[in-house]
């Protein structure tokens, strides 16, 4: 039997993250803080967003056709920044694809149980990701002693794009959210969609004051940027620094009035041109 090569990966090619929309550019923020001289392909699947709505198998497909999209470009790992996509993709592009794929539901699960002490961990997340249950199995693998309160927090979505990240409605909303995870006793409160790190603030003040000063609210953006910076730094696939430093290459499939200012809220800061592409 002749084994093929092993595939030979070139560390200074960029890393390819894909979300169902704009959300995921908080994790490319996250991933900018922990790697800054990586190039960063990010693809927007604005035309098809929202994920959530649609059927696993569709999810599916999309999640390929982004994937196969960002593969074709030479990225060296995937990145799925859509929970949604996290949720039911990871092991069919792992299959289908010859490159790393990393996904945000296992390192937000396992930074959940790391900062729990009760055992207790609620999840606040869209009311797709919760009906999924992968964020229970996704614990369950981390420590069997420990139990996921899901709670679907759907309008957090809109008020992170719309920018109303602060004042008394975005407050308002969280705290009916935060009431369900308050009286099942949560210890940790996971944010488990690419939106709610802008609403993170206000969330942190509620959870406080709802639930109590020991409560830990964790940012998956945050632990998937971590979990990524330790996969390629392990592989010696971490891109070495240059003079000019890292960047993001943004790609849409749609492009619509407010995108420009959405995509600069969830980066954190102004991008160039944006490259329309169609799937």
């Amino acid at each position: 039997m002749i084994l093929a090569a092993p595939r030979t990966v070139d560390r200074d090619a960029p890393l390819g993250v894909f979300d169902s929309g704009l959300g995921g550019l908080t994790v490319v923020r996250a991933l900018r803080d922990a790697l800054p001289a990586e190039q960063i392909v990010y693809l927007g699947d604005t035309a098809r967003v929202p994920y959530g709505t649609k059927g696993s198998a569709t999810v599916i497909k999309y999640a390929l056709s982004c994937a196969k999209h960002l593969v074709a470009r030479g990225v060296k790992a995937l990145v799925v920044a859509c929970n949604t996509a996290s949720a039911v993709a990871p092991e069919r592009l792992r299959v289908e694809l010859d490159i790393p794929v990393l996904a945000v539901i296992e390192p937000g699960a396992r930074a959940a149980v790391a900062a729990t002490r009760t055992g207790r961990v609620g999840v606040l997340a869209t009311a797709g990701t919760i009906a999924s249950g992968a964020y229970p199995r996704a614990i369950a693998q981390c420590s069997t002693r420990a139990d996921c309160v899901g709670h679907p927090a759907p309008l957090l979505v809109p008020l992170a794009e719309e920018g109303w990240t602060e004042g008394e409605v975005p407050r308002l909303v969280v705290r009916r959210y935060i009431e369900p995870l308050a009286l099942a006793g949560v210890d940790v409160v996971l944010l488990g969609c690419t939106h709610y790190p802008l609403l993170r603030s206000v969330i942190e003040d509620e959870v406080r004051n709802r639930i109590g000063p020991h409560v830990t609210v964790v940012d998956s953006a945050l632990a998937t940027a971590a979990d990524v910076s330790a996969f390629l730094l392990d592989r010696s696939l971490d891109r070495r620094p240059t003079r000019e430093g890292g960047g993001v290459h943004l790609i849409a499939t749609d492009v619509t009035r407010s995108f420009r200012e959405v995509a600069d809220r969830f980066l954190g800061t102004p991008f160039g041109e944006v490259e329309l592409v169609d799937l």
